[in-house]
């Protein structure tokens, strides 16, 4: 691997680790800031919701921006803000503070998330693109494992504020460092070829859908929550007319119309849907059943990320042995098998092979599905794929809790919502039947950029 390739590798990693540990021990951190700073549940709780919705409603246009101005250059410039964001949020005098600036670091984490698969897109070659999307999954399942436990020490030893503290030195570093980087010179374009409005149409689609979402398991359904929908819906048509009709869609139609690229999508939703349910789910099946706390909790699910972190690489050799098809079919077979067995356990054996089936089932998903996704578009639509993978990353996981909230809310147990969970990531394998099989076909022919010609196995 050249040096070029192995920074830019290196970059996409640390990106995307930093953003997910910083979910994961944020979670850790809110009761202890809660106190520390006089707030209230409501308060506390939009210290993510504002960061989710800033997240969903940018990320396309944020790979958008990359394709037509580099993907480094939005890369540096999302890692640099989240690290100065991380900063002020640490130094932060009140809960409205950390609000805001948690806005504000969505923003920056939309920027810098769609160009962490942008710049993997342009510097490798199709036929060499499964195993650094293999090891970026990879280093997400250790953050996701690891999260939570740093985030408990942390927490207990310097307190909450150094959870943020720990994002400054790494993103400041790696955000310089992707300025160094040479890829393909981005397109030239003009401000009417990034479709400002079509981005603001699908920023509020997205942000009203992702925001009644994620409020739904504590509301549950009311009157807002019914207008926060509609609302989303009207700007959702909204959007898709207008992309129908303008000359410069903020969607290329090599993207959008791409069976490939929608059934992957749709997997990655439906994948994501089904495990973060379940695990929310699981969390009040564990504490009823077993009676565990948060700890205990925690050591039962680390088949769970165990098992995603060796998935990954395993995926990578499914994926030139048996193709995308096949892969991922039988791995929401897994992911669908992995929730009915944490449905009908009943002992810690039961319970660690649950956990170890979604892991494996998620993780091969995970990584075949966005490996299809990015591999699929151009080098020119890189980042646009990469947003529309991350905005399913994000959708899928408040789609799958709310509907567990709501399933859980109609009093018959765990087993119904369980059972509609696995229902859902069925329902996930019948999509990937448009996925492509093992092959030699030629990719994106006619789009600059896209190595047409390079005939490779999926």
């Amino acid at each position: 691997m050249s040096g070029h390739r192995a920074l830019t590798l290196t970059c996409s990693v640390v990106g995307a680790v930093i953003v997910a540990l910083d979910g994961t021990v944020l979670t850790v951190a809110q009761p202890t800031l809660q106190r520390d700073l006089g707030a209230s549940f409501t308060q506390v709780q939009w210290t993510s919701t504002g960061y989710l919705i800033a997240v969903a409603g940018l990320l396309v246009f944020s790979g958008r921006l990359g394709d037509r101005y580099g993907h480094q250059r939005v890369f540096a410039t999302g890692m640099l803000g989240f690290g100065v964001m991380s900063a002020g949020i640490g130094l932060a005098p009140g809960v409205g503070w950390v609000i805001a600036l948690r806005v504000l670091q969505g923003v920056f984490g939309a920027l810098l998330q769609p160009a962490t698969l942008g710049m993997l897109r342009a510097a490798f070659p199709p036929d060499r693109l499964r195993m650094p999307i293999a090891v970026r999954a990879g280093a997400i399942g250790v953050a996701a494992a690891a999260g939570p436990v740093l985030g408990g020490a942390l927490v207990a030893g310097p307190g909450w504020r150094a959870v943020f503290f720990l994002n400054v030195v790494p993103a400041l570093v790696f955000g310089l460092l992707a300025l160094t980087l040479r890829g393909p010179r981005p397109q030239q374009s003009s401000p009417a070829a990034l479709d400002l409005p079509g981005a603001l149409l699908l920023a509020a689609t997205l942000a009203g859908l992702v925001h009644t979402l994620v409020t739904l398991p504590d509301g549950g359904w009311t009157t807002a929550s019914a207008l926060g929908l509609g609302s989303a819906a009207v700007a959702g048509t909204a959007f898709v007319r207008h992309e129908l009709r303008t000359a410069s869609p903020l969607v290329p139609p090599d993207v959008v119309g791409s069976a490939a690229v929608g059934s992957a999508l749709g997997m990655l939703v439906a994948a994501s849907a089904a495990l973060n349910g379940t695990l929310f789910v699981a969390t009040f099946l564990l504490q009823d059943t077993l009676g565990l706390d948060p700890v205990h909790m925690a050591l039962l699910s680390l088949p769970l990320a165990a098992l995603m972190i060796v998935a990954a690489p395993g995926c990578a050799v499914l994926l030139h042995r048996a193709g995308a098809r096949r892969t991922t079919v039988a791995a929401m077979a897994v992911l669908a098998a992995g929730i009915l067995v944490l449905g009908r356990a009943s002992g810690t054996v039961g319970f660690c092979i649950g956990f170890a089936l979604l892991g494996a089932g998620f993780g091969t998903v995970m990584v075949a599905a966005t490996h299809v996704v990015v591999r699929q578009a151009a080098v020119g639509s890189a980042g646009v794929a990469g947003g529309l993978q991350q905005t399913a990353m994000n959708v899928g996981p408040a789609l799958g809790v709310a509907a567990a909230t709501t399933l859980m809310g109609l009093g018959h147990g765990y087993g119904l919502p369980l059972s509609v969970l696995a229902v859902v990531a069925l329902a996930g394998a019948v999509a990937g039947r448009a996925l492509p099989e093992r092959s030699a076909e030629t990719i994106n022919h006619g789009h600059p950029g896209a190595n047409a010609g390079v005939p490779e196995r999926r």
